[in-house]
């Protein structure tokens, strides 16, 4: 686990972390199976993470692209989270990899996230409901992320079914979430994709201290100026934006750096609270 302190809540280490870095950018650490080998995978992610380390906030691997690679992928992601922290040790590492299940299944995901492979939070499926969502949100210290309006086309089939208030869905799982959060160490948040600015706006009313997981900038086409005016908190935190492949795949070392410069100069200049934050 990152060195914030054992008993760090984890929304003072998002905070810490932000002004850590001076930045709101997460960088997503995301190797395509047809671009990076399995064996490949670690240098690959050391030479993202050296470039970037002082320029975010965060770290995002997907789960996903690690579990393809069989045991060197799994070894890799390991590795690459010991990377984080030796080389970026205000950073947060989020595991995306969308868990979750009933009871003692859900609690053996906690473990894994956290225990076995170090991260400081989980990307979590709230479709189960708050039960399922508890173990993710037992430890202080850590935090999960759950699903709210994800940044895909299809988001909409689902998310924005009306509910009986007239009300989307994802605006509904957003509220209880925030009970949720707050029945624990408020170390849920939710994730919202850059693709939905004004979705991410109305989500923020109604949940004005949650942290934002925000997807989609980058190769996904998001809105990052609108994103981040709609997303951060009245501090000035509480919005991880995050990018990928736009990032890891812009070139050598220095091309990997300037994008993720450009993308932290970005976000700054379009956070409405900067300067008072």
């Amino acid at each position: 686990m990152a060195a914030f302190g054992a008993t760090s809540l984890f929304a003072d280490r998002l905070v810490a972390a932000m002004d850590a870095a001076d930045s709101l950018i997460c960088v997503g650490l995301d190797p395509q199976p047809q671009r990076t080998s399995a064996d490949e995978i670690l240098s690959f992610n050391t030479r993202v993470i050296e470039a970037t380390a002082d320029l975010v906030c965060a770290f995002k691997p997907q789960s996903a692209f690690y579990e393809a690679g069989g045991d060197v992928g799994w070894q890799a992601l390991k590795g690459t989270i010991a990377t984080v922290r030796r080389l970026a040790p205000h950073a947060v590492v989020i595991l995306d990899a969308k868990r979750n299940d009933i009871g003692n299944t859900a609690e053996a995901y906690a473990s894994a996230a956290f225990d076995w492979f170090g991260a400081d939070a989980l990307t979590v499926n709230a479709y189960l409901g708050g039960d399922a969502v508890a173990p993710f949100l037992q430890r202080p210290e850590c935090g999960a992320f759950a699903l709210c309006r994800t940044s895909n086309p299809g988001a909409a089939d689902l998310q924005s079914l009306e509910m009986a208030d007239g009300g989307p869905l994802y605006l509904t799982l957003a509220e209880r979430a925030r009970a949720w959060g707050e029945a624990h160490h408020r170390n849920l948040g939710l994730v919202v994709g850059a693709t939905w600015p004004d979705e991410l706006a109305q989500v923020r009313a109604r949940c004005p201290e949650m942290p934002i997981l925000l997807p989609g900038i980058g190769a996904q086409g998001g809105d990052l100026e609108a994103s981040v005016a709609a997303g951060v908190d009245a501090s000035g935190h509480g919005l991880l934006v995050s990018a990928s492949r736009s990032v890891i795949y812009a070139g050598e070392a220095e091309d990997i750096r300037a994008e993720a410069s450009r993308l932290r100069a970005a976000a700054n200049a379009a956070n409405p609270y900067r300067e008072t934050s």
